[in-house]
């Protein structure tokens, strides 16, 4: 009991630690398995699945690809990737409003063995939970969208924070919104110097030739890594 007179108990802590050991188990998993995971995060209508339906499409003649579709409840998502060719896992999430570790464990059970050299995590849309949860993923993906405004840095910092890339999606619709791409990049790199930021169109494909190509090398040399290969 502290001198308020009342016990005071740090519950937060407690639920990033079981957080932790899972994440460590993710981890484990994919080390033991030999495949990548991608964590994707964005707001609703960024762009997330017609994203994620390019990078299936740019990958797929190269690695096995996998996809967790995590969303509140529906399965339009899952059937939308599942025409691209990816083996595909719907998890309903209720009223949680992201994944955790955890959570991300069982869907990885859910994959069809051997797992997928690459995995896809779309996460359930928002800027704030999933930036808060360690999944145990090898990238954390965001996605903001042109119509969203480049001051989304500065509302929601912690994702921005914590993400490895960050697509600037719907780059068509530029001469529409007042969007200015270098304040964006300005505010991004105030709060992650080391972030990737790649401009793209999930609409019209301008872009995602150059991400893709880096993506792949980077899932290639993790994958090296963990088959115990060396060039």
């Amino acid at each position: 009991m502290d001198n308020k007179g009342f016990d005071l108990i740090e519950v937060r802590a407690g639920i990033e630690a079981e957080n932790g050991r899972y994440a460590l188990l993710v981890r484990e998993l994919l080390e033991r398995e030999g495949a990548f995971l991608i964590n994707l995060m964005a707001s609703p209508g960024a762009g997330k699945t017609s994203v994620l339906c390019r990078v299936i499409d740019a990958l797929k003649g190269r690695f096995s690809v996998g996809v967790m579709e995590a969303d509140m409840d529906a399965d339009v998502d899952a059937r939308t990737v599942r025409e691209h060719g990816a083996d595909v896992v719907q998890l309903h999430t209720g009223t949680s409003c992201h994944m955790d570790a955890k959570m991300t464990l069982e869907g990885l059970g859910a994959l069809k063995r051997p797992l997928p050299e690459v995995i896809v995590l779309e996460n359930v849309g928002n800027l704030v939970c999933p930036a808060e949860f360690d999944v145990g993923a090898d990238m954390r993906l965001m996605i903001l969208s042109v119509p969203e405004g480049d001051d989304k840095p500065l509302k929601y910092p912690l994702m921005f924070t914590v993400s490895d890339w960050m697509l600037i999606n719907k780059i068509d619709t530029a001469a529409i919104f007042d969007f200015d791409f270098e304040r964006c990049e300005r505010n991004v790199r105030t709060l992650n110097p080391d972030i990737g930021i790649f401009p793209v169109s999930a609409k019209t494909g301008e872009g995602f030739a150059g991400f893709t190509e880096r993506l792949a090398e980077r899932i290639e040399e993790t994958l090296r890594k963990r088959r115990g290969e060396t060039r």
